[in-house]
């Protein structure tokens, strides 16, 4: 076949839908969206490397913008690429270059990276104005392959583990970073999608109790050209150019189509576990960057239509994100191409949920965040996505980004002020306890008022994004140096934990107060109400050694050093996520209401002074406290089990003291228990021994340590 289509009985019309590439056992139909271009070709490649198409196909059907042509012959692992036709006019939002090849933007498997050259961009670099002048040099050399899929995956008995909100376990890691290291795993299965669902991993997780684990972006991404130029990669994957298609440098079995199969293995066996598997998707910008980016994929296929241009200046574009560009959900297909990859993630790869980075940018409309506009109302009426988690992260960069508590029912939200809250409160800060408080409860200040509930929280006070647990007890400063911005990424610090002195140290007492400080950390996220998020390797004291933006890492600062584990921490860990497990207390359906539930009962929830009398309305305005107990009731939990039977759990009582020294509490009167036994005592670890305690006694609790009684009368 050529370019005039000489072999034009291998070449049909074909249809405009399904968008991309798409096999039916004897031939190719391939479908490309774009509203001013004046023509496309299509080119079809044998080897991976060759600059050169083995046949190039000009596509003449046009259906409502769609450009579209059937190949026969062909099959999964043919190789593919675009170019498209049309004007080179930057200042009226117009980038299309047909010297470029083109990534079809709903390609379902990609093979290769970009290798950085001037040639991947549309512009002739350098000198002033230098995206107004067009490039006519090929990039074919430099830029990834598009591939065809069959799509064909025996998932046996495979179901959704469908696990409810409220007794949801969420587990943040990166699929390279989690196995890399990993003892039990053959080498060339490192850091895969195979090695996530090895035996190996899975008997770790289901040991501690996860339930979901949220993976980082597993889109295909691009390395930037300034980090490859200093040897550095783009190790969170933040960074998209294929919404379809599983990122191939996680694959041990190739790139022509078996990473998608070895996804969806993984999935197989993670959900066969009873995990369910939740990914970080990144719709609000991608790799291609602002004016003076490359040309990979969108730009070239639609500038104006998959970008949110300047209204006033359409060179250039608006950007919410940090990174050069932000798509345009308010064009009808642009937000179509965000939902059919949703779709396509939930129904063909089985997945469970997604994590929606920078969601505020989604829903902007123009300036500000519009709940009711296209996005929100489309993912909040789409009966496939309505089976599955929608997390948002609720803000993004620009004015008015932070968002937190302003998204729909049925979203539930990355909690920042709930990290912010107790990590102050543990290192010691004033005016914190009307806060904790609130947070502890599931947030019912930013959430109840739209008529969600706890579950709408996901609590954390750790993500990928700042330090490890270990290391937030262990620097008062970042330690970014390897990054190569002279340490002026990232926050610009942690503030003091009061361990004595930054990173390593063989001092025991100092070691044993961040081990403390840790401890808190954990059982706060593990008690309050709402969804708790674990960071990967922060059971098993996982440090990065003061880097808190190891976005650009990817080696040993971010790999799991599984050869160095915690063991205390993990058993600590493991101990406290089964506590919640086994204590519908702790994760509660809906809201405390600071009432008892039936005559003669207690309190669902009650708030007490180190000295065993309830909290007034003064003593929470008290900015210098740091200590408080919390009477929380099982007996007549408002929710019911799955045979519709009211919930009847034991009843706890959590001590904080968050106070530089011990102190005394005693506990509450006889009136709402008579006898109570210690389950757990930061100041040691995990405990549940035989010590009991009547109401009205005293007990020494340590400086910056938790304790929990449950009732025993």
């Amino acid at each position: 076949m050529s370019a005039d289509g000489s072999k034009a009985a291998s070449i049909q019309p074909g249809n405009p839908s399904p968008l991309g590439a798409t096999w039916d056992g004897h031939g190719v139909n391939f479908a490309f969206f774009s509203e001013t271009a004046e023509g496309i070709d299509l080119c079809l490649f044998d080897e991976a490397a060759s600059p050169t198409p083995t046949s190039a196909i000009r596509i003449s059907q046009r259906t409502d913008h769609v450009w579209h042509v059937y190949v026969a012959g062909i099959g999964p692992g043919q190789r593919y690429a675009c170019r498209v036709h049309g004007r080179y006019d930057p200042a009226n939002g117009l980038r299309f270059n047909s010297s470029k090849l083109l990534i079809d933007p709903y390609a379902k498997a990609i093979e290769g990276e970009v290798n950085w050259d001037e040639r991947v961009y549309g512009y002739r670099v350098g000198g002033r104005h230098e995206d107004l002048r067009r490039d006519h040099r090929s990039n074919a050399a430099f830029i990834p392959r598009c591939v065809v899929i069959d799509p064909s995956f025996d998932w046996g008995e495979d179901r959704p583990p469908v696990i409810p909100w409220n007794d949801t376990i969420i587990y943040e890691l990166h699929v390279k970073g989690f196995t890399a290291k990993h003892p039990e795993i053959p080498q060339p299965q490192r850091g895969t999608y195979a090695a996530l669902g090895s035996e190996c991993v899975i008997r770790h997780l289901r040991r501690l109790g996860i339930t979901a684990v949220e993976l980082l972006p597993i889109h295909h991404f691009v390395t930037e050209q300034r980090l490859a130029e200093q040897g550095l990669a783009n190790y969170w994957g933040y960074n998209p150019i294929g919404y379809f298609a599983p990122a191939s440098r996680y694959s041990s079995s190739g790139a022509r189509g078996q990473q998608v199969a070895e996804f969806k293995e993984m999935v197989k066996r993670l959900h066969a576990a009873g995990i369910e598997v939740i990914l970080d998707v990144v719709y609000n910008h991608t790799a291609e960057g602002n004016h003076l980016g490359p040309t990979l994929c969108f730009r070239g296929f639609d500038n104006a239509a998959y970008y949110r241009l300047q209204p006033d200046n359409r060179r250039y574009y608006l950007d919410y994100t940090g990174c050069g560009n932000s798509l345009n959900i308010r064009h009808p297909n642009t937000l179509r191409l965000v939902m059919d990859s949703l779709r396509y993630w939930v129904r063909e790869m089985h997945v469970d949920g997604f994590r929606f980075d920078l969601a505020t940018t989604l829903a902007r409309h123009p300036e500000h965040m519009d709940r009711y506009g296209n996005f929100l109302s489309s993912i909040f009426q789409d009966p496939v996505l309505a089976r599955v988690k929608i997390i948002a992260e609720p803000w993004d960069l620009g004015d008015a980004g932070y968002q937190l508590g302003a998204f729909l029912p049925g979203w539930s939200e990355w909690n920042g002020r709930f990290r912010d809250c107790v990590r102050d409160y543990w290192r010691g800060a004033d005016q914190t306890l009307a806060e904790l408080a609130s947070r502890f409860t599931g947030s019912s200040d930013l959430f109840q008022a739209s008529g969600r509930h706890p579950r709408a929280s996901i609590n954390f006070v750790t993500c990928h994004d700042g330090f490890t647990l270990r290391d937030l007890v262990s620097y008062n400063e970042k330690h970014n140096e390897a990054n190569g911005e002279a340490n002026r990424d990232g926050e610009n610090y942690n503030r003091s934990w009061n361990c004595g002195v930054e990173g390593t140290t063989e001092d025991p007492g100092i070691n044993a107060l961040r081990a403390r400080q840790m401890r808190n950390l954990l059982a706060s996220l593990f008690m309050s109400q709402g969804v708790p998020m674990l960071l990967a390797g922060d059971e098993i004291g996982r440090t990065q050694r003061g880097n808190n933006n190891a976005y650009c890492q990817d080696n040993e600062t971010s790999w799991l050093d599984w050869s160095s584990i915690d063991k205390a921490m993990l058993d600590y860990t493991c101990a406290l996520i089964a506590l919640r497990r086994n204590h519908p207390v702790f994760r509660r359906k809906s809201w405390f209401t600071g009432r008892p539930l039936r005559p003669k009962q207690n309190k669902d929830i009650g708030w007490f002074k180190p000295d065993g009398t309830e909290m007034s309305s003064e003593d929470w305005s008290a900015g210098f406290a740091k200590s408080l107990g919390i009477y929380l009731n099982g007996r007549g939990i408002p929710d019911l089990d799955t045979s519709g039977k009211r919930i009847v759990d034991d009843t706890f009582y959590v001590i904080l003291n968050a106070h530089y020294e011990p102190l005394d509490f005693v506990i509450p009167e006889r009136g709402w228990a008579r006898s109570w036994q210690r389950i757990l005592d930061t100041a040691q670890g995990f405990i549940q021994d035989d010590a009991r305690f009547s109401a009205g006694v005293t007990l020494r609790v340590e400086a910056r340590s938790a304790v929990v009684l449950r009732r025993l009368s």
